[in-house]
């Protein structure tokens, strides 16, 4: 901030001149004061301005050009703020004057009684006034043209700073970018492996839809006669109804998936001795070894071991699980209530949680009229539902099964059915698993055409070779169009020490048998049934044998009961 002139302050020393184009006061020094002034110069002591105090020599004194000196100066003329100066020496006009006392371009001004200048610390127009040495004005620049070499502009520290704010930011948003490009091709890269993984093993399986086929093909019906399975019988004991069912667990290890099937009591087996009897009959007459052994002649399996369930063991299997949810078709009434008008103890729905109580009367109940197929259907509801609730651990399965205190039948053992049972339970929980009823006619006989989708696709579809001593199985096909000729062969047959299979009737009348065989080794067994049926021997051919039998028979128009 400018200093004003205050006269309080130093007398009457200056008075007012007028005031320059700054609107800035002008000032002159008193005559009275500057006559008193004139024979003093603080400064002009010993030695000038512009003398080289280190110089040997005599030496010239040079004009000071110091405002503030105050003695030895010529007169100054009067100001005029047009520019103009009146008064100078001769009379004539003076070259124009500088306001703020420095000398004009034709030299320094003469000193007169009427002197102006600025009082100390008043400031120019803008900034303070400097004093700019003879030798700058003669090079032609000021000083105030570097002042940017002593006095650094603030505003260009703001500048850079703004420009590495920016640079700093950008280069901040072209590494996200570059970021989320590589996240997005991680993440391209993770989802086409696991596609291509997923798909892999699904076709390892054999769970794509597009090769799920019925073994049309010749590629799948490979894969399903490669195929491996454990197989387990399984006998319900009914001890409080008496009868039994039966079913086999299955768990296929080449394509991981389990399977309950249900044999209806009417299948018809063969026993020892050659004779026909039924799956249910065998059960309680030839044991379990002899039951297995007849399984796995009709069907072509390889059953590991028996495994007996009475219904006290099944209620107590349910409630170690913590119970079972199943899908209920049908009420089943209390028989252990005292009282008449009790609710059914288990109601029809969906997802009814069953005890251990419930589940066996559910699994052994038949209403009355119902077909024998019903209650076996609900007995593998809940056999589904135990290992839907069945830990996958073998180690805890298997304790389990201990904790039933049940007697294992050789040569099963609790830890192998323990393990098994652990298999089936982690493929019911993950879905892939199911219940199939295996389809038998009125006379317990497996249907060619039925019977081929379980035995073949979920069994493996190749009965076994019939052991030295058994009875070998004939199916046959009645195209005579009398149907009284099929129980007819059935008679001879049996009678013959043949197993007898129907296949149903033929769609057309044929006028020629054909007795076939699959295997070389049958080809006698064919020749022998030609036989004892009264075909010729120019019936007998090698071909495809349907079902599990080992010869097969198409009786034609041209059988005649009377002569077998």
């Amino acid at each position: 901030m400018n200093d004003r002139y205050d006269p309080a302050y130093g007398g009457d020393q200056y008075e007012l001149v007028g005031y320059d184009e700054y609107g800035q006061p002008v000032y002159r020094q008193n005559p009275a004061q500057q006559a008193s002034q004139a024979t003093y110069d603080p400064y002009a002591q010993q030695q000038g301005y512009g003398s080289d105090p280190y110089a040997t020599g005599p030496q010239q004194r040079v004009p000071s050009y110091d405002s503030y000196d105050t003695g030895q100066q010529p007169p100054v003329p009067s100001y005029d703020p047009y520019g103009s100066a009146a008064g100078a020496p001769g009379g004539g006009s003076a070259a124009p004057h500088d306001p703020y006392g420095q000398p004009g371009a034709g030299g320094p001004p003469a000193r007169g009684a009427e002197h102006t200048t600025r009082i100390p610390q008043q400031t120019g127009p803008g900034r303070a006034e400097e004093v700019r040495p003879p030798e700058n004005r003669e090079r032609g620049y000021q000083d105030e043209q570097f002042a940017f070499a002593e006095e650094p502009d603030g505003a260009s520290g703001d500048v850079i700073d703004w420009l590495k704010f920016t640079e700093n930011r950008t280069e901040r948003r072209e590494e996200a970018r570059r970021r989320a490009r590589s996240r997005l091709v991680a993440l391209v890269v993770v989802v086409a492996l696991t596609a291509v993984g997923g798909v892999g093993y699904l076709w390892y399986a054999g769970k794509l839809p597009f090769l799920a086929s019925s073994g049309t093909t010749s590629g799948t019906a490979t894969a399903v006669g490669a195929q491996n399975r454990d197989v387990i019988v399984v006998h319900l004991h009914n001890t409080a109804k008496g009868g039994t069912s039966t079913a086999l667990l299955v768990d296929n290890t080449t394509t991981k998936r389990g399977s309950t099937v249900l044999l209806p009591n009417s299948l018809t087996l063969t026993d020892d001795d050659g004779a026909v009897t039924t799956l249910a009959k065998s059960v309680d007459g030839d044991g379990s070894s002899g039951t297995r052994d007849q399984l796995d002649t009709v069907l072509g399996t390889d059953i590991e071991g028996t495994w007996r369930l009475d219904t006290p063991y099944l209620q107590n299997l349910v409630d170690l699980v913590g119970n079972i949810e199943v899908d209920t078709d049908t009420d089943v009434p209390d028989t252990t209530a005292k009282k008449k008008g009790t609710g059914p103890l288990v109601h029809r729905g969906k997802g009814q949680t069953l005890s251990g109580k419930m589940a066996v009367a559910y699994a052994t109940y038949r209403a009355p009229g119902e077909l024998p197929d019903a209650q076996l259907q609900r007995f593998g509801q809940v056999m589904q539902g135990v290992l839907r609730k069945m830990s996958s651990d073998p180690q805890a399965a298997t304790t389990t099964v201990q904790t039933l205190g049940q007697i294992i039948e050789p040569p099963l053992s609790d830890k192998n059915l323990g393990a098994f049972l652990a298999k089936l339970a982690d493929q019911a929980k993950g879905g892939d698993y199911r219940t199939t009823l295996l389809p038998v006619q009125a006379d317990g006989t497996l249907s060619a055409q039925t019977s081929e989708s379980v035995v073949k696709n979920i069994l493996g579809g190749t009965a076994k070779s019939p052991k030295k001593g058994s009875a070998v199985r004939v199916s046959v096909q009645n195209a005579t169009g009398l149907k009284d000729n099929t129980q007819k062969a059935r008679v001879v047959l049996l009678n013959g020490g043949f197993s007898f299979l129907e296949a149903g009737a033929a769609p057309a009348a044929q006028a020629t048998s054909k007795v076939t065989y699959a295997d070389a080794a049958d080809k006698e067994n064919a020749t022998e049934v030609a036989k004892t049926l009264g075909l010729p021997a120019t019936s007998v051919a090698k071909g495809t044998v349907g079902g599990n039998a080992d010869v097969s028979v198409v009786l034609g128009q041209d059988y005649s009961p009377s002569s077998s």
